[in-house]
């Protein structure tokens, strides 16, 4: 699923007439820009300490018990908590399986270009790929 299937997914109605409601992914989208600098610069530092080639950052409302937290939505006054992980604790907590770690890696976009990113909300969670330059000059 890319980014652009997620920001448009309109959650399951539970028999309530039809309503339009905005995605949790639209205010995503906004803090993801917001937090862009702060999350490449992590990154890069997970990357040139060499504890991963892969950075992981996991987007969140609630709690979770993966990575380190870096951005605090109560603190920014903002709608998402960013935790920073790697590739390898997601397949050391069984988040990634053995099974997938060849094709995810495959897939893994270059991470000085794109935060890869880990969507937690009610309804499952997802990878999702977002650009650093996006709407920058």
């Amino acid at each position: 699923m890319d980014r652009e299937e997620l920001l448009h997914a309109t959650p399951e109605e539970d028999g309530e007439p039809q309503k339009k409601r905005e995605s949790p992914l639209v205010s995503l989208e906004k803090d993801l820009e917001f937090y862009a600098d702060a999350i490449k610069e992590v990154a890069i530092e997970i990357m040139v300490e060499g504890i991963s080639a892969y950075p992981i950052f996991i987007a969140h409302q609630h709690e979770v018990n993966i990575g380190e937290l870096i951005l605090n939505k109560e603190e920014l006054n903002t709608e998402w908590t960013i935790q920073a992980s790697t590739f390898e604790e997601f397949v050391e907590k069984g988040i990634i399986s053995k099974e997938k770690k060849e094709p995810f890696l495959k897939v893994y976009k270059k991470p000085e270009d794109f935060m890869c990113v880990f969507v937690i909300v009610p309804e499952g969670a997802n990878f999702i790929y977002y650009p650093y330059k996006k709407g920058r000059k």
